[in-house]
């Protein structure tokens, strides 16, 4: 185990349940993270969790940083796409980010906070 190990689990398990639940609120349902980025986020997830079980350093740094970056990406785009749509088609307030999309978002936070520690150690 290394320094950024625990929040590497942490983040990686907030990114993989996050990417399975509904990433978008709306007037007549959900939509499910799974039939767009969430399967990415997903995959991101589980590498995530794997580079907070490797010893070397530098691998899980990594493991850490890449899919951190990319989870925070896909997820600002995702906000930025409900924040167009909203704008759009004069809805605010009827599209709103799901509990999925804010908890891949706050994986996100973590695992990056994570990578910038195993940095520092380093």
């Amino acid at each position: 185990m290394h320094v950024g190990s625990a929040g590497m689990l942490l983040g990686g398990l907030l990114i993989a349940i996050g990417s399975l639940l509904p990433w978008v609120s709306t007037p007549v349902g959900h939509l499910s993270g799974t039939v767009g980025p969430g399967l990415w986020t997903l995959c991101a997830g589980v590498i995530v969790i794997a580079g907070a079980l490797l010893p070397y350093r530098r691998v899980a740094l990594a493991h850490a940083f890449v899919p951190g970056v990319a989870v925070a990406t896909l997820a600002m785009w995702q906000f930025i796409r409900l924040i167009q749509l909203s704008a759009t088609t004069d809805s605010w307030g009827r599209l709103l980010p799901g509990i999925g999309l804010v908890m891949v978002s706050g994986g996100a936070v973590v695992v990056l906070r994570a990578a910038w520690r195993i940095r520092a150690a380093g």
